[in-house]
């Protein structure tokens, strides 16, 4: 048989034969303790959990299903996508090591690195979001032990050469760790270019419907696996079997509402670019826009995530904009069935190299709605946004 797509793998997954007559989902099993029929049996080496740890029916298929979809050799669960990028790091640097990323990197993550890292003698070193393969290269130093990729980037969503930077760091003995969260394992398999460690938040597009917290490490290097195992089994991390039945059961339709918001997201960021305004959109599978070169090599789709740059404004108008939305949210996190908006011009405030963007950056997750029904919502929060304007330029300050 030929190799299946990604749609029916996800969903064949659940109906394979030779296990007699079963569910279609497996079974939630609600466990700590996992009591065994004989001493002998209580040990490591029986096959199964020996404790609630180990995770249950529900934990282990999503396990199985994540490493196929990532094309790695094992991939490992934890309670959150902040967890999925500190775990390995926590596995694979010591003190004196240093990490190198991008200074748009996502901001818990940045926190993690400045605050828990640094004061357990681990540097990082920042590169600019926009920086070629050449330059980040070259920051690469004696100490570096693993280049932080996150592509796009958060907020302003830059894309990196990633097949460039593995092939150079392999050489030089510097591991790579992916944030494939954007992707979620479809539109890139980073492990297939030569990452080390691809990580995403299944809280997102996995989960896809905003009710549960979860991130994934896949992982093919045997070495790299144990040390995160270790990281994890030490650490004590652990996801609810309810949870990972959820997300298992969001995997199944991942590849269509991650295609359907696609399509909507195009339509809106077509739409956006040409209003008056709107200064430009950024949203890498749009032409034109940044990075849209690198997206069209390396990726075969995309997320419904993008960031709009007003002409002008202030966090007034931002907020004006927002407050005449009736169809989307305002809430942090994105990949779930519906859209929302948020204002990303303060997180900036951050990062070492500004990015030179003439007014409000405000962030937009499109979900599954009539993408016509959204452009009618934007058209009342630009509106808003134009009334305020006029009324400041009458009346000045």
């Amino acid at each position: 048989m030929p190799r299946l797509s990604d749609r029916t793998r996800l969903i064949a997954s659940a109906t394979r034969r030779g296990e007699g007559r079963r569910p279609v989902n497996p079974p939630i099993e609600r466990a700590s303790t996992m009591l065994s029929d004989d001493p002998a049996s209580m040990q490591d080496a029986t096959p199964g959990p020996i404790y609630g740890l180990d995770g249950t029916s529900a934990a282990r298929e999503l396990r199985t299903a994540l490493a196929d979809l990532e094309g790695a050799s094992e991939a490992f669960l934890v309670p959150s996508g902040l967890a999925a990028v500190t775990v390995p790091l926590l596995a694979l640097l010591r003190p004196g090591d240093e990490v190198v990323t991008s200074d748009a990197i996502y901001g818990p993550t940045r926190r993690f690195l400045t605050r828990h890292l640094a004061a357990r003698g681990i540097a990082t070193r920042f590169h600019p979001a926009d920086a070629s393969a050449a330059d980040i290269l070259a920051l690469c130093a004696e100490r570096t032990r693993v280049l932080l990729i996150e592509s796009p980037s958060s907020l302003t969503f830059e894309i990196v050469d990633m097949p460039a930077l593995t092939a150079a760091c392999r050489t030089r003995g510097v591991l790579t760790v992916m944030d494939n969260t954007w992707a979620a394992g479809l539109a890139l398999r980073p492990l297939e270019h030569g990452v080390d460690v691809s990580v995403q938040a299944v809280t997102k597009y996995v989960a896809g419907h905003s009710d549960l917290l979860m991130g994934a490490v896949a992982v093919q290097d045997c070495e790299v696996a144990r040390a995160i195992l270790h990281t994890i089994e030490d650490m004590g991390w652990h996801v609810s079997p309810d949870d990972a039945w959820l997300a298992l059961r969001g995997l199944r339709t991942l590849p269509l509402r991650y295609n359907e918001a696609l399509k909507s997201a195009l339509l809106v960021a077509e739409w956006l670019q040409v209003q008056p305004e709107v200064e430009r959109v950024l949203f890498p599978p749009l032409p034109g826009s940044v990075g849209h070169d690198l997206w069209r090599r390396d990726y075969s789709g995309g997320a419904a995530l993008l960031g709009v740059v007003m002409k002008g404004g202030d966090k007034a108008s931002a907020h004006a904009l927002m407050s005449a939305l009736d169809l989307f949210g305002m809430g942090y996190s994105w990949g779930g069935f519906e859209s929302l908006i948020t204002h990303e011009t303060p997180q900036l405030a951050h990062r070492l190299y500004k990015p030179d963007l003439p007014g409000q950056l405000l962030r937009l997750h499109i979900g599954l709605e009539d993408p016509a029904d959204l452009i009618a919502d934007l058209e009342n929060g630009l509106e808003a946004w134009r009334a305020l304007q006029d009324s400041n330029l009458q009346h000045p300050a």
